[in-house]
């Protein structure tokens, strides 16, 4: 089944994240953009940065600071478990302003290189066709 095509509201948030990160880094780092657990994923160097769903925006920022970012209006964690420490989601509130904008791409590319990257995923092995 083909994808469903993207709100406008979507495809305006990945190019503002996308002008943010050209402007910000422009050849310093290498950055990757995929699908990634149904959002529009933006790595940096390898590591999980920024990524877009919906109108939300997902940063990752320093753990240690989760809990102060936590209770920041138009902010919500990822995992509200609290599995998943330095993800938020930042709801359109909470980037509405230039300052808003400016302090969570500044944030989570300032962490990113302090950040871990994901293991690196083990191809799957190609399964042999059963015996008939």
């Amino acid at each position: 089944m083909p994808a469903r095509p993207l709100a406008s509201e979507t495809l305006q948030l990945i190019a503002a994240v996308q002008n943010a990160l050209a402007e910000r880094l422009g050849a310093q780092a290498t950055v990757e953009e995929r699908p990634l657990f149904g959002c529009h994923a933006f790595m940096v160097d390898g590591k999980l940065c920024l990524a877009v769903k919906g109108e939300d925006l997902l940063v990752r920022l320093p753990p240690f600071e989760h809990a102060a970012i936590a209770e920041t209006p138009g902010v919500r964690e990822l995992d509200p478990r609290g599995g998943m420490p330095g993800y938020f989601w930042v709801e359109p509130d909470g980037y509405a302003t230039r300052l808003q904008w400016q302090r969570w791409i500044a944030g989570a590319l300032a962490w990113n290189p302090q950040a871990k990257a994901s293991p690196p995923r083990r191809q799957r092995r190609a399964v042999a066709d059963p015996p008939q």
